[in-house]
């Protein structure tokens, strides 16, 4: 009876890794990663710092296009919002992070 259980058992148990070992099993792991950092992480890492640099340049002045797609000019910039005319003596305030570009100058006229 034991000697049918060892034939049972036996190749039941884990089969050495081989040649490389666990380094050969995680490259493929490894290289995803570096791949997803190079193709999505470090690209939106950079929006997110150049967004960061636009929001925080705002002058008043400056003709922007917000989240929603209201467009408009700078008429007063505070710490977190941002005032902005979008028809004559027709101002909105809005919050700084959801304006998305800022125009050249001129833009707001023509549109």
């Amino acid at each position: 009876m034991e000697t049918l259980l060892n034939f049972i058992v036996e190749p039941a148990y884990a089969q050495d890794a081989g040649p490389g070992g666990a380094l050969a099993s995680f490259l493929p792991l490894i290289l995803i990663f570096v791949l997803f950092y190079f193709l999505l992480i470090r690209p939106q890492q950079k929006r997110q710092k150049e967004h960061a640099q636009m929001v925080t340049a705002l002058a008043v002045g400056d003709e922007v296009v917000s989240g929603g797609g209201i467009l408009g000019k700078v008429t007063a910039v505070g710490e977190q919002f941002v005032t902005v005319e979008i028809a004559n003596n027709v101002s909105i305030k809005i919050q700084k992070h959801t304006i998305s570009t800022v125009l050249p100058k001129g833009t707001v006229k023509s549109a």
